[in-house]
C-alpha cells in the first residue's frame, strides 16, 4: 500500500499510518469549553476509522485565548475527568490523539474572549475584528505559564502529544509576524525577537512534559497577506526550533485574511489543485532534519502518496475526515478513490447553531435517499 500505511513514531509514540487528522473547530464543546460526550465519540469515530494521529481541536489555554463558541479549553483542572473520559475513547478506538494548545490573541473579539482581545500590538488589521490591547510583559508571561500548566495537564490526562498552534493568525503566529508585531521591545523588531514567544512557550511546554514527551508545532509558511510573516522567517523559527528538540513540524499557510490563499480554500476539484502549501513543506524541509507533515487540500491517495515521496513525512487533512471518518480505512482495505469532500466548507456554518460541525453535502444526500 505504499508509505501512507508504514509504520512509525515520533519520540515513542507508535503511529499506524502516516496520515493525520489536522486540527479544526468542531463546537461540541460547553460554553466554559469543558469537552462533550458527543465529542469523544466524534473522535473514537476517526480512531476506528484507522487516522494515524487525531489532533484535537485548538484548545485554548486561557479564557480570553477563546475564538469560538463551542471550542475546548484546557485551562482549568476541573475538566480531568471529561478529558480523561476522551482520552480513553479514541485509545479504546485504536487511536492515538494530539491535544492542540493555541491562544487566540487579537484574532478574537469581546463576547467570546470575555473582554478585550489581546495581542502584540495594538493595531487595526484585516483578521481582527476589533483593535485589541497590546499585550504587556507581565501579559505575556502569565499567557506563556498558562501554556505550561495546560502542557502538563495535557500528559496527566492521557493525551499522546502535544501540537502548538503556531499558525493562521493566533498569538504565536502574531508574533512573528511583523504585520500584528510591531514592538520595539525585546520581543519586536528582528525575527530573532519576533521569535522569543514562541520560545518562550515551547521551552515551558518541554519543560512541563519532558523529553521523552512528543511535542510538535502547526506552523504557517506564509501569511499569504501584504506585510505578513514570509517563508524565509517561517525556516529561520523551524530552524530554531529544531535546535531545542522539537519532534515534529505540521507546515501550512494563510490566515482568515488571507482571501483565496486562506487555510481552508474552496472548489479542491482536481489534482493540481491539492496539497496547495506543498511548496512552503519542500523549503522548511531543506533546512530541518525533525519529521514534516503537510495540510492543505490533500484529497486524493496518488497525490498524498507522492507528497510522502521526498516531500513531507506524514500528510495532514481535516475536511475530508469530517465527511469521511473511516477514510483512511477506506483506502487501506483497497478502495483508493479520492476523498468524497468537495471543499465546500459546508461544515462549519451549521456548527455554530447545531453544536457541531458535519457535512452539510451528506446530510442532503442521506435525505434526499429517505424521501426517495
Amino acid at each position: 500500500m505504499g508509505k501512507i500505511f508504514e509504520e512509525t513514531s515520533i519520540n515513542g509514540m507508535s503511529l499506524r499510518n502516516r496520515l493525520v487528522r489536522s486540527a479544526t473547530w468542531e463546537g461540541m464543546c460547553e460554553d466554559d469549553g469543558r469537552p462533550t460526550d458527543k465529542l469523544a465519540s466524534y473522535y473514537k469515530s476517526l480512531a476506528e476509522g484507522e487516522v494515524g494521529l487525531i489532533i484535537s481541536g485548538y484548545t485554548f489555554v486561557r479564557p480570553e485565548g477563546k475564538q469560538l463558541p463551542g471550542k475546548m479549553g484546557i485551562h482549568t483542572d476541573d475538566f480531568e475527568t471529561d478529558m480523561k473520559k476522551l482520552t480513553s475513547a479514541v485509545h479504546d478506538g485504536g487511536g492515538k490523539i494530539c491535544i492542540q494548545l493555541v491562544h487566540a490573541g487579537g484574532q478574537t473579539d469581546s463576547k467570546n474572549a470575555g473582554r478585550k482581545p489581546l495581542a502584540p500590538s495594538s493595531v487595526e488589521v484585516p483578521q481582527f475584528d476589533e483593535i485589541p490591547d497590546e499585550l504587556s510583559i507581565d501579559d505575556i508571561s502569565e499567557i506563556v505559564e498558562a501554556f505550561g500548566k495546560s502542557a502538563k495537564r495535557s500528559k496527566d490526562w492521557g493525551f499522546d502529544a502535544i501540537q502548538l498552534h503556531g499558525a493562521h493568525g493566533y498569538l504565536i503566529n502574531q508574533f512573528l509576524s511583523p504585520l500584528t508585531n510591531r514592538r520595539s521591545d525585546k520581543y519586536g523588531g528582528s525575527i530573532e525577537n519576533r521569535c522569543r514567544f514562541l520560545m518562550e512557550v515551547y521551552r515551558i511546554v518541554r519543560s512541563a512534559v519532558g523529553d521523552n514527551y512528543p511535542v510538535m508545532i502547526k506552523l504557517n509558511g506564509s501569511d499569504n497577506l501584504d506585510g505578513g510573516l514570509l517563508i524565509e522567517d517561517s525556516v529561520y523559527a523551524a530552524q530554531q526550533l529544531e535546535a531545542e528538540g522539537i519532534d515534529a513540524i505540521e507546515v501550512s499557510g494563510g490566515t482568515p485574511a488571507s482571501g483565496a490563499h486562506s487555510p481552508a480554500r474552496i472548489k479542491i476539484d482536481a489534482p493540481e489543485k491539492e496539497a496547495y502549501h506543498i511548496s512552503f513543506a519542500k523549503r522548511i524541509k531543506q533546512d530541518v532534519k525533525c519529521p514534516i507533515m503537510v495540510v492543505g487540500g490533500l484529497r486524493s491517495y496518488n497525490v498524498a502518496e507522492n507528497t510522502l515521496n521526498g516531500v513531507a513525512d506524514y500528510v495532514s487533512m481535516a475536511r475530508p475526515f469530517i465527511r469521511e471518518p473511516n477514510l483512511a480505512k477506506r483506502w487501506r482495505m483497497g478502495d483508493t478513490s479520492k476523498a468524497m469532500c468537495i471543499s465546500c466548507n459546508g461544515c462549519f456554518g451549521p456548527g455554530l447553531k447545531e453544536g457541531g460541525i458535519y457535512c452539510v453535502v451528506e446530510k442532503k444526500e442521506q435525505e434526499k435517499k429517505k424521501n426517495s
